[in-house]
């Protein structure tokens, strides 16, 4: 008896390790094949709540995850991509798609799963081209998929004959709670509803299950899902927050909807079993799509509502940025180039605002060691790189139309401005980088090196300040004070290499501590250098 115990839970750990591997292989098979290009599905298909069901219900079956998706959308809404009310519809499609995985098991593949995985094998080990090798991985991923299956289906058998089991079914069969509890806590632990769905699959086809008993474990894996969202929102924005908690609550409310019409569901599910002729595994597969579209449905009407309720259980100012641009409209390319300039001008000024708030957060992340400070200046990078693509985009397209001498001339400035503002960006990056190497190897810096980097900080802060509010109001004496700042920068990046190197000769400070501040120091030059070149290019201009 110990030795089919152990056999059965080797059969049971074995299978679910080979099913998790090989839905995700499938899953990265089907995200590389596809171009890895989910993030701009869900950028660019999320116009409003119901495009983001259809874009959440796409990009799950791609990655073969609604917690994937979850997470997905979660860093998008986090850095400001998306807003709530379109991360919601994502979420919710995200819950539809996880439904494909359960239909997939449900067809009578198992007999098959080995020789799937041998043609799997043989197009990623024998063939050298990356899509055939991006198939070949799809293929075996699908086929170690079944073979986990049967591995836990034949490790589930016993549980059948052992009392305690048939004690447990017989209670969640009549308290529906402590199924939807057990299916929540196990799939937490797993970290994938496919798989406790799977394993629910399993032990239904084993009849070791009733209907009654396992459409709750069923809601209960649909709640156990959302914990990885939850997860990833730890740390990141209210938004972002927002976005895991409504995850939670949309399944929460569609748990508690069915239970309350379990009387009705488990009829209505035995009817399609038996009218379609369903095998066990596509009953519970239909079980969970019916739910997950039903409650899709249910919800969709009150996405405002829940929204609502998300902002009052988690108050707070939205502190994302706003990565899209507010101000390309294209009409305006054809219609009045003019106006398109001024449009791309306003929007080179918003890129100028993240570089200043990127530079002063990576200021404050120097003096106090604040991990949001460091995130921040992160954020304002890859959102100055975002529109620096796309205001580059939009000039381009503008540079193919009429204009006059003084509007070719300041469009050519506009070019500019922006590959400057976004080296501005990858400096404070840098910076970032280099406090985060001060903080993991323990460097310390003396008292004044670090007055001296606070003064540098802000001279830059205000060359770039003056540069870009002549650049935004095209004023030529602002532009004359910015070279007058970068002569001062310049003249103290030289003056404190000099009295760095003198207190690394008179052992006040560590070789790493030099390296970091010079690095530093150099970086905000370098800054200062991009700022008088927006500056050079307004006083050129005039």
């Amino acid at each position: 008896m110990e030795l089919n115990v152990q056999e059965m839970i080797f059969q049971f750990v074995g299978g679910l390790g080979i099913f998790l591997f090989g839905l995700k292989y499938m899953g990265d098979g089907l995200q590389r094949s596809a171009g890895d290009r989910l993030r701009d599905i869900l950028d660019r298909f999320t116009t409003n709540p119901f495009m983001g069901v259809l874009a959440g219900i796409i990009v799950t079956i791609l990655i073969q995850s609604s917690s994937g998706t979850t997470v997905l959308t979660v860093g998008l809404v986090n850095a400001g991509f998306m807003t709530l009310k379109q991360a919601i519809g994502v979420v919710m499609g995200a819950n539809i798609g996880t439904t494909v995985t359960a239909f997939i098991i449900g067809f009578p593949i198992k007999d098959y799963a080995l020789p799937i995985i041998a043609v799997g094998s043989l197009l990623i080990f024998f063939f050298k081209k990356k899509k055939i090798n991006y198939v070949g991985q799809i293929v075996f991923g699908f086929g170690a998929l079944f073979f986990g299956l049967e591995l836990m289906s034949s490790g589930m058998k016993p549980l059948r004959s052992l009392e305690a089991f048939q004690e447990l079914t017989v209670s969640m069969s009549s308290n529906p709670i402590l199924g939807v509890v057990i299916g929540t806590v196990f799939t937490v632990i797993v970290q994938s509803s496919s798989a406790t769905i799977g394993v629910l699959q399993g032990l239904y086809s084993q009849n070791a299950l009733d209907l009654q008993a396992a459409l709750p474990v069923l809601f209960g894996d649909n709640i156990g899902t959302t914990i990885t969202a939850v997860l990833a929102s730890i740390g990141a924005s209210v938004a972002a927050r927002r976005t895991a908690l409504t995850h939670v609550i949309f399944n929460l409310i569609g748990t508690a909807i069915f239970l309350i019409f379990l009387f009705a569901y488990t009829p209505f599910i035995e009817y399609l079993r038996d009218s379609l002729n369903l095998n066990p595994e596509m009953t519970i597969a239909f079980g969970h799509g019916i739910f997950n579209i039903t409650n899709t449905v249910i919800q969709f009407p009150f996405i405002a509502g829940l929204a609502i309720l998300v902002t009052k259980i988690i108050p707070g100012e939205d502190s994302e940025i706003e990565y899209k641009p507010k101000h390309l409209d294209p009409v305006f390319i054809e219609r009045s180039p003019s106006v398109a300039l001024g449009q791309a001008k306003e929007e080179v000024i918003r890129m100028s605002e993240f570089a200043y708030k990127g530079v002063k957060e990576a200021s404050n992340y120097l003096t106090s060691r604040s991990q949001k400070s460091a995130e921040k200046t992160v954020q304002y990078e890859e959102a100055i790189n975002n529109l620096d693509n796309k205001i580059t985009d939009y000039l381009i397209q503008l540079s193919a139309t009429s204009l006059s001498g003084d509007e070719s001339t300041r469009h050519g400035m506009l070019m500019d401005s922006v590959r400057d503002i976004e080296r501005i960006g990858d400096h404070m990056e840098n910076i970032v980088e280099l406090v985060d190497y001060q903080i993991s190897n323990k460097v310390k810096m003396t008292e004044l090196a670090m007055n001296d980097l606070d003064t540098m900080f802000n001279l830059t802060l205000s060359a770039l300040q003056e540069a870009f509010d002549s650049l935004d109001k095209w004023d030529v004496e602002k532009a004359q004070e910015v070279v007058k700042l970068e002569d001062k920068i310049d003249k103290m990046e030289r003056t404190l290499r000099k009295q760095h190197i003198l207190r690394l000769n008179e052992g006040e400070c560590t070789g790493s501590a030099g390296i970091v501040f010079v690095d530093i120091i150099s970086n905000l030059e370098r800054i200062g250098d991009h700022a008088v070149n927006i500056a050079e290019a307004v006083i050129g201009e005039e």
